[in-house]
């Protein structure tokens, strides 16, 4: 018998309560929020239950929403996949602006060891309990998170480019007519 959808949600919120919730299908994978002080243990849960058994995660990444309320300003991201049943879901956690960090998830699947620290490298989000919490792409040295949207997408004083160009301009001196 296949996992049916309900499942999931009925045997999340039955375990977790209020810690999980926004339950919604969008674009054929069920999605939802936890709270991040809950995360590591929704997660084991979802991997250790016998009728669950989400067995692979396939993603960790981060998401920087600058303009949301502080507690929600950064966000991680969990796809999992259950193979047997062929379900996937994907599970959202906010973090404090000021404090982004939430559980290590290393010690359920090591393959989130590297997708952890690409995390941390281009977001500055600290997973507690991670065994070497460093970056991974970026130099040792870089003090920034490039992936945050603290900085403008372009220094305004280039000036190496045109930009018309780019489309970017309302002088239509460079259309192109039509041809009769």
């Amino acid at each position: 018998m296949a996992l049916e959808l309900a499942v999931i949600e009925e045997k999340l919120t039955g375990k977790f309560g209020e810690k999980v919730g926004d339950f919604i299908l969008i674009k054929d994978i069920f999605s939802f929020e936890v709270v991040s002080d809950e995360a590591n243990n929704i997660i084991r849960y979802l991997k250790e239950d016998p009728q669950l058994r989400f067995n692979f995660l396939t993603d960790v990444c981060g998401i920087h929403y600058p303009d949301n309320d502080k507690e929600r300003q950064f966000a991680v991201v969990y796809h999992m996949h259950n193979w047997i049943d062929n379900v996937r879901i994907r599970i959202k956690t906010y973090l404090n602006g000021d404090n982004p960090e939430t559980d290590s998830v290393t010690n359920l699947f090591l393959s989130a060891n590297w997708q952890e620290r690409e995390t941390y490298d281009f977001y500055g989000i600290i997973f507690k309990g991670h065994p070497q919490l460093k970056r991974i792409l970026n130099m040792d040295e870089m003090e920034s998170f490039p992936m945050r949207k603290e900085y403008p997408l372009e220094d305004a004083g280039r000036t190496d480019k045109d930009d018309r160009f780019f489309g970017r301009t309302t002088d239509n001196a460079y259309t192109v007519k039509n041809k009769d």
